[in-house]
């Protein structure tokens, strides 16, 4: 069933003109009465009688009407539920207490007016994110695409922020006691990283972490989630994790877990926003705005290769710096 013609009968019939309906919706009244032809054509009967003083319905017209309305106002709240500006701002992260989360809490903090929609697609491949992204289905994503080749032309990706790392142990580890840490004291530890996913970024990223500093990066076994996470290394006397120094994480105070920051070099994960080349969402500008301004990690850092070379369709890549340096 035609939509517009259904939209024209109800105007028609709230009216009881077919030329105010015409002006209203923009069309001839000619255009108006064609589609409401149509209509009755398709349903087999008489919707309106004309008057003196314009149209009015039938008693099948009538009873037709509220339906009418109702299929209408449907399509109407379906177009407006995709329609860019007239819908929350669709952005993916990777998770509720990842770092991306927390900066974008902290931007609708300070801009309660943004309608925004933060979502979770929960998938590894970056390529089903930037799918996603060209699609439309959502209007950004949180996912660094380090293979050049597989972003299409029409969808950008920009640096968004440093996550510098930090060293997370229990108590009993014999380095809970340290201020700070340096890749070199790291050395010979169990870190332990479960679900560090095939094809994934971060996979890439621990690879590479691991051949520059000679670290011991342990993915073994499933990963059962941050509680399980953090009760083991509460128990554990020789089992550490990485995370980011904006991530939330949350346990029991007598699990005395400590946060200690890895410097000189600080270990950088450079998180990325994939957006479209074309037709943005309008909120998306407050945000890379916010993003832009964001600090950048202490020097010197250390960053993975695909981070420090420029990429296909990326913008917003900061200035060289630290101990490798950054092609703009």
């Amino acid at each position: 069933m035609d939509t517009e013609a259904l939209r024209s009968f109800v105007r028609a019939a709230e009216l009881g003109q077919f030329r105010q309906a015409a002006d209203e919706l923009g069309v001839t009244q000619q255009a108006v009465s064609k589609r409401i032809a149509a209509l009755e054509r398709e349903l087999g009967v008489r919707l309106f009688a004309r008057t003196a003083r314009g149209v009015e319905l039938t008693l099948d017209g009538q009873a037709f009407l509220p339906h009418a309305r109702s299929i209408a106002a449907g399509v109407e709240r379906a177009i407006t539920a995709v329609r860019p500006g007239s819908r929350a701002l669709r952005i993916d992260v990777l998770g509720r207490r990842s770092a991306q989360a927390v900066v974008l809490h902290d931007y609708w903090r300070a801009h309660p007016e943004t309608d925004l929609d933060v979502v979770t697609l929960r998938v590894d491949d970056p390529r089903i994110a930037v799918a996603a992204v060209e699609a439309g289905e959502i209007d950004a994503s949180f996912r660094t695409v380090t293979d050049p080749a597989v972003l299409p032309p029409d969808v950008h990706i920009m640096h968004a922020f440093d996550s510098p790392l930090e060293l997370l142990v229990g108590p009993g580890h014999p380095l809970a006691s340290a201020r700070r840490l340096t890749p070199a004291q790291l050395r010979k530890h169990r870190i332990w990283v479960p679900g560090i996913a095939p094809r994934s970024e971060w996979a890439e990223f621990y690879d590479q972490l691991a051949t520059d500093f000679d670290l011991r990066i342990d993915a073994a076994g499933p990963h059962f989630g941050d509680e399980v996470l953090l009760d083991t290394l509460a128990e554990s006397a020789d089992v550490a994790t990485l995370v980011g120094a904006r991530d939330r994480y949350i346990w029991p105070a007598d699990h005395d877990l400590r946060r200690i920051p890895v410097v000189d070099p600080t270990l950088v994960y450079p998180l990325s926003l994939v957006l479209p080349g074309t037709n943005p969402h309008p909120g998306l500008s407050g945000i890379t705005a916010h993003l832009e301004s964001l600090p950048r990690a202490p020097e010197p850092a250390w960053l993975p290769p695909w981070a420090t070379t420029p990429r296909h369709g990326e913008r917003g890549t900061p200035t060289a710096r630290g101990t490798r340096p950054r092609a703009r």
